[in-house]
């Protein structure tokens, strides 16, 4: 079986990387550890006499052990992207990774989607008579049908924003359904072709073979000559008659002959051709306009000149002889009757033609810069690589498989207001600005679009219409409903266009190629009637029918996208009150599906009553559970409200619905996973960082758990379910609360349970929104990884357990809670490391086995001591990442954008991550309770507070790193280390990023973080936070009182508040090993002098309570406690000068006892938290309160003062601005602040 060679080539790497690099050479020292004599320690030991140096030999294997467990995961990781990289070039992922390889490939696009999406219905009466087909006439008919379907596309790239009209016409492909033979491809494939062609022809020394050699060389320079020169040919014929026809028919006769002859250069003079097709151009230029009788004229003239150009300065002498003595033409040109009149275009066909020969010889457009939007290539990139992937054929519309979309949807943003657009944040940043600066030029396609291409937001204003589209763009560019339900329509579109197609050729003849024109396709009644029957809607807005009552503008909103949409539903929960006689009210719940009627009124199509309230557990299960029943058809796929779709991916829809009945292994699918991609990376760094790990996870990581691990789930996002199978057998969502708080995957873990099958598929892509502020991901990696602490609990992971062997077991493991076990083990394995070396450092061991082992001569040892246990999971989770950059996006890019993460110190951010994900993580293995944290969907434009960092990560970072602070600050005072700073840099320096990554990360990553005139105003606000009481019904966000209590709603269980205690006494070891390396104690190493600091500990806790003691309390005594603070104060100066005067106590020995101490008061704080109930009987909950105030006033302090001395500078202000956003951005940013006067956009007129 294919995952387990899988697995038993990750041992063979394992276990003799394990055995030759991290445990033998740790089984020498180890003998010779435990075989030393006694050794001297500095503090009083209690444990290691005669026991053999255990604790040391501990300390040492600790982290050997610690990386050992979870070692497992970085080979996983590196061999998974190395097969995953391997998967997908073989899949013929990244074939097409820019726009030049379209341009290269285009010739073969039309065949190859004739091939995979056309069903048998269009491609039948063709293929019939293929035999008496030339491969030339194959082409135009895979050309004709191909290029509707490509015009679509293109229109709704141009409907979107993303390309203007002139890119339009450019990319738009012709009908290839008239009389011309020739295939004809876009104009921006042979844009500029012409000219360098006449250059090409008017240096031509040679003859016309080697000229037309060096003209194919570029195969569409070839296509554009030869289709110039025909279209000239038909549009002449078609302009004029009698003596002029006469004359055309023999200039074509005449050069046809001379090309067959190969005397081309002889005939023409090919120098000419410039003049010639200047002349052309400009009768082009005539007829493409309306006519009038002035142009009639005009064109008249036009055709005169190009006739006189050819005839006496083209042709040779010998035919331009032959043609002024040709007495018909002599005649009529005497008598003035030789093209006095022409026959306007009329006919389609020769109306496109001119406007196409036209563009084809004026537009000098680089081939390269078109399109120019990145998301347009990115999108046509895609589309045209997967025409090459593996998928099954097509079947007619009205035999494929009817499916459902279903979305869940609570409360977020449906469509942005016009005041939400406008709305500026504290710098004068509205969401209309900062999306004009993110999206340039998609803002100058809109106006186009709208026909305001010089109006500012004040003139668009003006016009209702306008206004409304001015709503939809912005929407379009955030995570909104309104978004999603375009995207999701694009499916009904592409069915309406499929069946329409199919429909005509089966009512027309194919090889005439009429049959294939879009044009009325979305008012065709069959085609719509189709589209209906296989394709459903629903979104479930749960509280619809609330918001309507309370006419909510999100009520309104839904009510609009019903009105555009006609073949969306929606479900909500309707709730009817009615009173009894005895005056009690009863509810009645149902659940309803509505649709928009003629009138755009809600129309009820079906009212299920219900048994009673529906929202008993998670909210969006729920949500997703009342609402499964109005799905139709056999399968459902499953988007959430934060994700987009595209015409040309809707169009493979077909193609992946029958991978239900492909052969995959013994059982059918029953979920088909599809890949994602991530389109918010463009907002921010952050954004971008969270786009490339998700998009890593939903492509290369996907594949390897769906082949050859068969251990892919569901992760929630644009996946399509067999839907028979799944509500036979439970349904899609499982909403018990907490345990379910991560409702997605357990769908998954339900379909493998019962014998399905999961399978991925990445020639289809679906858009998918991520949170792109620190915030926002922090709050939803915390969520998953809570969730992830849930399954750990669940039955369905107890189940699977049973169910799966063991190296399909390993695979789940370690693609499911194993990762956050990993994850979880890399930050122990940290603690572990520097915990042991300041046990070796405190014992003073560390100094006497060095000694030793030089005496020894053992240099092994030396190493064992110096060596780095801490392993850098960073690197080995950016493998993945990179490897579907080279895949994807070729080496060179790969290496440009790993270099350009890198420098926007993408580290500290994973970095901060995995500390996100311990805490969490931690946290529920510990507690249990995960809960659902909304995380907000917006852009992130706006300064967060200083106090919000804080609160939001005071315990999950910024203790931690303290700690690791402590550590390392204890280890380089009093560790040994023989190299010296170098070897304790070499050995710390991970840990130290860990120590700033999780300290200054959330400022780093805030916009305006470094800006004086708000670090001042966050100064402010955190200090009136910190010192605001608290009381019932104030919230955390307004008091510090209110959020420490909030904190500590986790300990809950006597098993939790043990587990607290047994982890807090690690807190002790630094008084404990401190006190006995003052200069006070000398070498005194009995119990007493650990004893003593407990008494100075002690008083140090009075002092503090008398200067700490409520004035409410103390209004009896007022005069008696101030004497008593004076005194003590006074007393504690003289104490403290006789102490350093009459004894060995030194000015370090102070700074060194307050790091005994700070530990410590740490861990009588911890212990009172988890014995909170005991510690209020006895009285003492408020003095615990200031001590935890004091506390955490310290730690901001510490935190705050680099930030605010970085903020006196004013040029880290700019990096960070350049760091956070993109170059547009934050130009126009510094630009508008200038002119504006810290007002990016007092006016809107500005824009």
């Amino acid at each position: 079986m294919s995952y387990v060679f899988f697995w038993l080539v990750i041992f063979a790497c394992k276990f003799p990387f394990a055995y030759f690099l991290q445990i033998k050479p740790l089984v020498e020292p180890t003998k010779i550890i435990i075989n030393l004599p006694r050794l001297q320690y500095s503090w009083h030991d209690f444990v290691s006499k005669n026991n053999n140096n255990m604790l040391t030999v501990a300390s040492l294997w600790a982290p050997v052990v610690a990386i050992y467990i979870m070692d497992i995961h970085i080979w996983y990781t590196l061999l998974s992207a190395i097969y995953g990289a391997v998967m997908g070039a073989r899949g013929r992922l990244g074939e097409i990774r820019s726009i030049e390889m379209v341009h290269k490939r285009f010739e073969s696009f039309p065949e190859a989607f004739v091939k995979n999406l056309v069903s048998p219905q269009i491609k039948r009466m063709p293929f019939e008579r293929e035999s008496s087909q030339s491969p030339h006439d194959n082409n135009k008919t895979y050309a004709a049908i191909f290029s509707p379907f490509w015009n679509e596309i293109i229109k709704a790239l141009r409907e979107e924003d993303y390309i203007s009209n002139r890119e339009m016409d450019l990319l738009s492909m012709p009908s290839n359904t008239g009389s011309l033979k020739l295939v004809q491809w876009p104009l921006f494939l042979l844009s500029s072709k012409i000219l360098l062609a006449i250059d090409l022809a008017s240096d031509c020394k040679d003859t016309q073979a080697d000229l037309w050699n060096r003209i194919c060389k570029d195969e569409y320079m070839a296509y554009a000559v030869q289709e110039c020169y025909s279209s000239i040919e038909k549009i002449l014929h078609s302009l004029v008659d009698g003596e002029g026809r006469l004359w055309v028919e023999r200039i074509f006769r005449e050069i046809n002959s001379s090309i067959s002859e190969g005397s081309l250069v002889i005939t023409l003079h090919l120098k000419k051709l410039q003049v010639v097709l200047s002349r052309f151009t400009a009768l082009t230029g005539l007829l493409i306009r309306d006519p009038t009788p002035e142009l009639a004229k005009g064109a008249a003239k036009a055709v005169y000149d190009f006739y006189d150009v050819v005839t006496h300065e083209l042709l040779s002498s010998d035919l331009r002889e032959q043609l002024d003595t040709w007495q018909i033409l002599l005649r009529a040109r005497n008598e003035g009757r030789l093209f006095s009149r022409i026959e306007w275009p009329k006919d389609p066909d020769i109306k496109e033609q001119v406007k196409r020969l036209h563009l084809l010889l004026t537009v000098k457009d680089n081939a390269v810069n078109i399109p120019k939007n990145l998301e347009a290539r990115r999108r046509l990139q895609f589309f045209t690589n997967s025409l090459f992937m593996d998928m099954p054929s097509a079947k007619p519309v009205c035999e494929m498989m009817p499916f459902c979309v279903f979305t869940p949807y609570y409360s977020e943003t449906v469509l942005y207001s016009n005041s939400e657009l406008r709305l500026e944040n504290e710098d004068g940043i509205s969401t209309l600005f900062y999306l004009q600066k993110i999206f340039p030029d998609e803002w100058e396609n809109f106006r186009e679009r709208i026909g305001e291409g010089d109006s500012g937001y004040a003139e668009i204003q003006e016009n209702s219409t306008s206004a409304l589209e001015l709503r939809f763009w912005a929407s379009y560019r955030g995570q909104t409903l309104a978004r999603t339900v375009r995207g999701m329509m694009y499916y009904r579109k592409a069915l309406m266009l499929q069946s329409h197609l199919e429909r005509r050729s089966l009512e027309e003849d194919v090889s005439s190629r009429t049959s294939f024109t879009t044009q009325g396709f979305e008012l065709s009644r069959e085609a719509r009637a189709q589209a209906d029957i296989k394709f459903t809607y629903v979104v479930s807005c749960q509280i619809y029918g609330q918001q309507k009552q309370r006419k909510a503008p999100e009520a309104a909103d839904i009510a609009l996208l019903l009105q555009r949409n006609e073949a969306l539903r929606v479900a909500f929960i309707h709730v009817e009150e009615s009173g009894a006689a005895d005056g009690n009210v009863t509810k009645e719940f149902y659940s309803k599906l509505v649709k928009a009627d003629a009138n755009g009124k809600d129309q009820e199509i079906f009212s299920i009553r219900l048994p009673g309230d529906p929202k008993l557990g998670e909210g969006k299960p729920e949500n997703q559970n009342h609402a499964i029943v109005f799905t139709r058809g056999e399968a459902v796929q499953t988007i959430d409200m934060n994700q987009d779709n595209y015409l040309e991916e809707a169009m493979k829809m077909r193609n992946l619905l029958e991978e239900f009945r492909a052969n995959h292994g013994l059982r059918p699918p029953t979920i088909l996973g599809v890949r994602e991609h991530v389109f918010t990376g463009s907002v921010s760094s952050l954004a971008w960082f969270m786009s490339n790990q998700e998009t890593s996870f939903v492509t290369l990581g996907q594949r390897v758990l769906a082949c050859p691990l068969k251990v892919r789930m569901h992760y929630g996002h644009p996946d399509v379910f067999d839907r028979i199978f799944h509500i036979t057998r439970g349904g899609i969502s499982k909403s018990s609360r907490v345990i379910n708080i991560s409702e997605d995957i357990y769908a998954g873990f339900n379909s493998t349970l019962r014998q399905g099958n999961i399978t991925h598929h990445e020639y289809i892509q679906v858009g998918k929104g991520r949170d792109v502020g620190l915030n926002q991901i922090a709050l939803f990696e915390g969520k998953v990884a809570g969730g992830n602490g849930e399954q750990v609990l669940s039955r369905d992971v107890y189940r699977l357990g049973q169910l799966f062997d063991f190296f399909r077991m390993l695979s789940f493991f370690f693609t499911t809670v194993g990762f956050y076990v990993c994850t979880m083990m890399t930050v122990l394995t940290v603690y572990v490391f520097l915990y042991g070396r300041a046990y070796l450092a405190f014992s003073g061991l560390d100094q006497g086995i060095s000694q030793k082992a030089d005496v020894l001569g053992n240099t092994a040892l030396d190493t064992v001591l110096n060596a780095q246990f801490l392993v850098q999971i960073g690197v080995f989770t950016a493998v993945p990442m990179v490897m579907g950059f080279i895949l994807e996006l070729g080496l060179l890019q790969a290496v440009f954008s790993f270099i350009t993460m890198q420098l926007q110190l993408c580290s500290v951010f994973f970095t901060f991550s995995l500390g996100t994900r311990t805490h969490y993580f931690g946290r529920t293995i510990l507690h249990g309770g995960a809960k659902y944290r909304a995380t907000g969907r917006g852009f992130v434009v706006h300064h967060i507070k200083f106090a919000e960092n804080y609160r939001l990560y005071s315990r999950s970072h910024f203790v931690k790193a303290l700690e690791v602070a402590l550590l390392l600050i204890v280890y380089m005072a009093y560790g040994y280390s023989e190299g010296g700073a170098v070897t304790f840099v070499l050995l710390t320096i991970s840990s130290w990023f860990l120590v700033f990554s999780w300290l200054f990360a959330p400022y780093i990553f805030n916009p305006s973080g470094f800006e004086w005139q708000k670090t001042v105003e966050d100064f402010d606000d955190w200090t009136n936070w910190l010192m605001y009481k608290g009381g019932v019904g104030v919230k955390g966000d307004n008091s510090w009182e209110s959020w420490w209590e909030e904190e500590q709603a986790h300990i809950q269980t006597l098993r939790g508040r043990i587990l607290e205690t047994i982890l807090s006494f690690r807190f002790i070891m630094f008084q404990y090993g401190i006190v006995y390396k003052l200069h006070l104690t000398g070498r005194d190493t009995s119990i007493a002098v650990y004893g003593f600091s407990w008494v100075v500990l002690a008083g140090l806790v009075m002092i503090f309570k008398i200067f700490t003691f409520s004035p409410k309390k103390s209004t009896n005594f007022q005069l008696v406690l101030r004497f008593m603070q004076g005194i003590t104060c006074i007393g504690l100066i003289v104490a403290l000068c006789l102490v350093v005067f009459f004894t060995d106590l030194s000015i370090p020995d102070l700074f060194a006892s307050f790091l005994a101490f700070i530990p410590t008061g740490w861990f009588i704080l911890s212990l009172a938290i988890a014995w909170r109930g005991i510690v209020r009987s006895l009285g003492l909950w408020d003095s615990v309160k200031e001590f935890a105030r004091m506390y955490d006033a310290g730690m901001g302090i510490l935190i705050f003062s680099p930030i605010a001395v970085l903020s006196w500078f004013p040029f880290v202000s700019t990096f960070q601005s350049r760091l956070l956003f993109n170059q547009a951005f934050s130009r126009g940013l510094e630009i508008s602040l200038i002119l504006a006067g810290n007002k990016a956009n007092v006016a809107a007129s500005s824009f």
